[in-house]
């Protein structure tokens, strides 16, 4: 038995090939790659991993952390990415309910950390954002060529990503070695990726879009990566004349847009730009296009699935739509309660199945199953449609529904109402407790910078477009939506500020 996940990434390896492009204009080739990720995985043996033990990381990102990911399934390690801006208090948690062998912390934050590492059994070792600490020393005096790679299966787990924990407890989604590598190869034929790529990976690492959609993906292709440590819009149009795609979040091209130096021009050498975990507004679709020519690829996945559906290189992006699903998935909208099919064209819940799947919730088998259909069906907890031409449409989380007076309401028609007027940056509407109607659909809006659009004029353009029960009852006017580190929404964080806006009044 070979070790499936890297045997797999690692085939389109030619060892001169370029593999890095570094900011102080070094180049790492696939040779380094594999002879510094054999170093680590023999430097973590070492340290007494063994296999199927987990590997946390809350470290910057560095071509060292990415040598780190791979030098834990060449030993036969789960790696276990965490968020960089998780608090001491957060990471608890974490550790205490994945029970890594080994904890991996940046040199400044090795004291804070100790403790919680400690009391969980944990062993810490150090590495910062210049690829310097405790665990790059072990590595570099270690032989790269005494090294075998841990057999380990397509079944076996490769990697362990908490989901964000929007609703109650975090889960550890278990991710295996065919999970990646189906997925990987699935998405370098469906966005046409060669060893001529040169991928701009300007997003963080510490989540399935950077380490898994956009690594993997140029690694299995044996394309390289424009590697930049954080999203800078100046630093990222530097870098598209010697590029060929890009793969963002929303955010990244909004900011683009911002950018003076967002033109024709600075795009010309670029083929493909990418856009996930988050809706990209279809105005920033469009906006875009009108700038460069390019049409931006949307695609949709999750943490538990890894990417599922892709917008085709070859054919109509739908602005708003997230495309078809990739080779080998297969996606159904069904009843949310009873699991039934939905006719085409209706919302219901998006429920997936193949080999991007995950095995399930870490410890947490009761939850596991009951997300799964009899029929080996996950339900994504996403509300959704198919269109006539076989388009997925995402509606909006199933948490996020409104039930408001025994109608279902679901956010996203109404927010693309409001988006579309003038004056309106964007939207996010919610469901807060309402006496009379259960929930009260309630809107928050974002004005366009100078713009003085009020609660009446949106009230009164969309009375004659939305049916009684979808108006709003009230819209609400901030300077920013609240989002998390990968530009989603935290409408969450909405409902608890604005949780009492219908409460009756005493006094």
């Amino acid at each position: 038995m070979t070790n499936h996940l890297f045997e797999g990434l690692a085939r389109a390896a030619e060892p001169e090939a370029p593999w890095l492009h570094l900011p102080d204009g070094t180049t790492w080739t696939y040779g380094d790659m594999v002879e510094r990720s054999a170093r680590m995985a023999r430097a973590l043996t070492k340290l007494g991993l063994k296999p199927g033990d987990r590997v946390a990381a809350q470290i910057e990102k560095s071509p060292e952390a990415l040598i780190l990911y791979l030098g834990t399934v060449r030993a036969g390690g789960a790696f276990l990415p965490l968020n960089t801006g998780y608090t001491p208090a957060e990471i608890d948690y974490f550790i205490g309910d994945a029970q890594p062998a080994l904890f991996v912390v940046d040199p400044a934050a090795r004291d804070a950390l100790m403790p919680t590492a400690a009391s969980h059994g944990a062993r810490v070792e150090t590495l910062d954002r210049n690829g310097s600490g405790s665990l790059a020393k072990l590595a570099d005096e270690e032989a790269a060529d005494t090294f075998s790679d841990v057999p380990r299966g397509p079944d076996d787990l490769a990697a362990i990503l908490y989901t964000s924990g929007t609703t109650g407890r975090s889960k550890g989604a278990m991710t295996t070695h065919d999970n990646l590598l189906s997925n990987a190869r699935a998405l370098a034929e469906c966005w046409h990726f060669t060893r001529d790529d040169r991928l701009i990976h300007a997003l963080p690492i510490f989540h399935t879009h950077g380490l898994f959609v956009a690594t993997n993906t140029v690694l299995v292709s044996g394309a390289s990566m424009i590697f930049q440590a954080k999203f800078d819009a100046g630093d990222v149009l530097a870098a598209m004349p010697r590029a060929t795609s890009l793969m963002g979040v929303p955010t990244f091209y909004v900011r683009l847009l911002q950018h003076p130096g967002l033109t024709r021009e600075a795009t010309a050498h670029m083929r493909l730009f990418v856009s996930g975990s988050a809706p990209l507004l279809a105005e920033t679709h469009r906006a875009f296009e009108a700038k460069t020519g390019h049409r931006i690829l949307e695609r949709y996945g999750m943490t538990e699935t890894n990417m599922i559906t892709s917008n085709p290189y070859e054919g109509d992006r739908v602005p708003g739509a997230v495309g078809f699903p990739l080779p080998g998935i297969r996606v159904r909208v069904a009843d949310p309660e009873t699991g039934a099919p939905i006719p085409e064209g209706e919302v219901g819940m998006i429920e997936v199945k193949g080999p991007n799947v995950f095995s399930g919730y870490w410890r947490m088998p009761e939850k596991t199953k009951a997300e799964f259909r009899d029929d080996g069906f996950f339900v994504t907890g996403d509300l959704g449609k198919i269109d006539e031409r076989g388009y997925v449409h995402i509606v909006g989380r199933g948490k996020d529904l409104v039930i408001s007076g025994g109608y279902n309401v679901y956010p996203k028609e109404i927010e693309a109402e409001i988006d579309a007027m003038p004056g309106v940056h964007e939207s996010a509407v919610i469901g807060v407790p309402h006496a009379d109607f259960g929930e009260g659909v309630t809107a928050v809006v974002v004005r366009e910078k100078g713009a003085s659009i009020d609660e009446a004029t949106v009230l009164a353009a969309l009375s004659g477009r939305l049916a009684k029960f979808k108006q709003p009852k009230r819209v609400l006017f901030v300077d920013e939506l609240p989002r998390n580190t990968m530009g989603k929404v935290q409408k969450n964080a909405l409902r608890e500020r604005y949780a009492d806006l219908y409460a009756p009044k005493v006094g």
